[in-house]
């Protein structure tokens, strides 16, 4: 079975727990939030000012799932430790082969 267009697919959904100042940019695993779900655990050297961890995160996605920078979108949690993101081009799939199935 074919897989559809990226412009037809629903964008994949991410929720990444983020360290900024974590000196290095790195993806660290699954973790569970207080209330059990799965979170992507994600660290970046930048510091969280003027929005450049949360640039350095979108970065740091798009180019471990071999997206464009455009097709990562942080879409809740901006100034949050935890946050949303989406991801055009990418599905459940995707993230799951890249990533590892959550813990």
């Amino acid at each position: 079975m074919a897989r559809p267009p990226v412009e037809a697919r629903k964008p994949a959904r991410l929720t990444v727990r983020l360290t900024p100042r974590g000196g290095k940019d790195a993806i660290d695993g699954w973790i569970r939030d207080s209330d059990g779900a799965p979170c992507l655990k994600v660290r970046v050297s930048a510091p969280p000012v003027e929005g450049a961890a949360n640039e350095a995160l979108e970065k740091l996605i798009a180019a471990t799932l071999k997206v464009p920078g455009s097709a990562v979108t942080i879409v809740a949690g901006h100034q949050a430790r935890v946050k949303r993101l989406e991801i055009a081009g990418a599905d459940e799939a995707d993230l799951a082969r890249v990533f590892g199935a959550p813990g």
